[in-house]
């Protein structure tokens, strides 16, 4: 096996392949406190790409509740007990555990294991179930002691792909244009060791085809420099998506670099695994950092700190940039803020959108003269 920088661990770690970074990468940040597990997103992607025969269980994108839900089940629970130990170093910049290629069996590529047809079965498992109770009477206070939250989940386009890894046909591949991770069905004999190997279980068997198939991240919409379909349609516009720079070349004025490395506010999903996954989350502000230290590694706290202050203390520029989250169809390569306007730039320079820094607010006045009564919320 070669030897590979994964800039999420800190560390180099063993790949099936040589270290080969594309041009672009393809990548995306998802803001978890504005989710509301609408499933807009999900019905996009499915009557886009899986409403033919053999993909009716297919949810390319799903929208899950945390802690207790799980699409396919158990699908990071049972990974998680494999993996033998997940330590940290004591200031969270190396994991010195073993990621999911370090720990394969021997005589096979990756840590893995296949879901059975029943694991399919119960995509709304755990829905808004609660984490915790609350026996008496209690205050409202952070984090929350009772607490769920939506995790929505795509393909991560990972830089080092367990799927690509493990097919022993070679059929799976990452586009060096943008990094997008492709099947090519022409040499896919329907093995599954994709599905077995991709730690996320975003790799589905259709069993009418005899192949499998995956989220493509809307290219044909990437390549005319529009947002995939489930971004577009988000109506809580908790999702951008941009090109994020190879290790050490990021830039301010990007957008993805600027809330994954510069502020570090936007994180990976399970990066112990060792796959570097290109989708990244900014964490639940309520929820126990005990949970999510886990699931997005050691930098919770201090992301969820940066995020709260963003607003209480007036950081204008990350609060701008959250501003353009679901702002425009167009990939965002470049932003910049001026004053109290935000601006976003396509892949061609050129001004996609621009939003003010912060809405104009009215409050009409509580006693109406003219009519001489005083106005009330209904109930």
């Amino acid at each position: 096996m070669a030897r590979v920088n994964n800039w999420q661990l800190g560390r180099e770690m063993s790949y099936w392949y040589p270290e080969s970074r594309p041009e672009k990468q393809f990548a995306a940040v998802f803001d978890i406190n504005k989710c509301i597990a609408c499933q807009t997103c999900t019905l996009a992607c499915k009557t886009t790409w899986t409403s033919g025969k053999g993909q009716e269980y297919m949810l390319w994108n799903n929208v899950e509740t945390k802690p207790y839900g799980f699409y396919p089940l158990s699908w990071d629970l049972k990974l998680l007990e494999m993996l033998d130990g997940q330590q940290w170093s004591p200031d969270g910049s190396t994991y010195e555990g073993s990621t999911i290629f370090e720990s394969a069996p021997a005589g096979e590529r990756v840590l893995g294991w296949r879901p059975e047809d029943e694991d399919y079965a119960y995509p709304n498992v755990g829905e808004d179930d609660c984490a915790g109770q609350i026996d008496g009477g209690a205050s409202l206070q952070m984090p929350h002691m009772a607490w769920f939250y939506y995790l929505a989940r795509i393909c991560n386009h990972c830089t080092y792909p367990a799927c690509l890894a493990a097919c022993p046909r070679g059929s799976i591949y990452k586009r060096p244009e943008d990094g997008i991770v492709l099947v090519d069905q022409g040499r896919c004999r329907g093995y599954q060791e994709c599905v077995r190997g991709c730690p996320y279980k975003k790799v589905f068997f259709n069993p009418m085809t005899g192949t499998s198939e995956k989220c493509i991240a809307c290219f044909p919409k990437i390549e005319q420099g529009l947002q995939p379909q489930c971004f577009v349609n988000c109506i809580g516009k908790i999702r951008l998506a941009g090109w994020i720079s190879k290790p050490g070349e990021e830039r301010e004025d990007n957008p993805i670099d600027y809330l994954v490395r510069i502020r570090k506010i936007a994180l990976p999903l399970f990066p112990q695994f060792g796959l570097e996954p290109n989708v990244y989350y900014i964490p639940p502000i309520h929820v126990p950092t005990s949970f999510t230290r886990q699931m997005f590694g050691p930098g919770v706290d201090d992301a969820i700190a940066a995020y709260k202050k963003a607003a209480a203390e007036g950081d204008d520029d990350l609060t701008g940039l959250l501003g353009l989250f679901g702002s425009t169809e167009e990939v965002l390569s470049r932003w910049n803020r001026s004053g109290e306007t935000i601006t976003g730039f396509n892949d061609k320079g050129e001004e996609a959108v621009r939003v003010p820094l912060r809405e104009p607010v009215s409050i009409r006045p509580s006693y109406d003269k003219l009519y001489q009564i005083t106005r009330v919320n209904c109930p």
